[in-house]
């Protein structure tokens, strides 16, 4: 599958059926977030698997993960993540979301349905599964077989036609 075409195909899933997920697509998609590139290559990601019922139902007293059958929690741990040097940027959270972008697609070409969740608690969550202090949670990736009767609108691939600015709003050239 060309690259645009596998991207245009996710959405974000909210709703699965009760079926865990292989461990050969759960091993090809950390894979996928293990390659992943970050800054300076430092790789200050550390994913929490969560794919037992009773943890995932403990997890969801810090958010609700649409009954999807995996989640990942993609933490950062600060003290390894690159500062830019020149205002002390820390690149934790940007690293993060590119292993979660890099694990996301690679769902979506195994034939599973994924959304990214940044609305929880993240002291609840720390608490929960002892998240050590110098790590940060920074999204929950919930991934499992998606319900069949998702809206035909939410999955189309011609959806961003509409629902996308097109590159005359977001892209300059050369200059602002």
């Amino acid at each position: 599958m060309d690259f645009l075409d596998l991207a245009k195909k996710r959405f974000s899933v909210r709703k699965f059926i009760d079926k865990p997920i292989e461990e050969d697509k759960i091993l090809k998609i950390l894979e996928a977030g293990r390659i992943a590139p970050t800054a300076v290559n430092y790789q200050p990601q550390r994913i929490l698997v969560v794919k037992d019922p009773r943890n995932l139902a403990k997890l969801e007293e810090a958010r609700r993960i649409f009954g999807a059958t995996l989640a990942l929690v993609v933490c950062a741990n600060h003290d390894e993540s690159w500062k830019r040097s020149f205002d002390n940027k820390d690149f934790a959270d940007v690293d993060a979301s590119i292993i979660t972008d890099h694990m996301m697609l690679q769902a979506t070409e195994l034939g599973l349905g994924s959304v990214w969740i940044s609305s929880f608690d993240p002291a609840l969550l720390i608490d929960l599964f002892n998240i050590p202090n110098n790590f940060e949670a920074i999204n929950i990736l919930a991934i499992g077989y998606p319900v069949e009767s998702i809206p035909l609108a939410a999955s189309s691939p011609d959806r961003h036609n509409v629902a996308r600015k097109p590159l005359s709003e977001t892209v300059f050239y050369e200059t602002f």
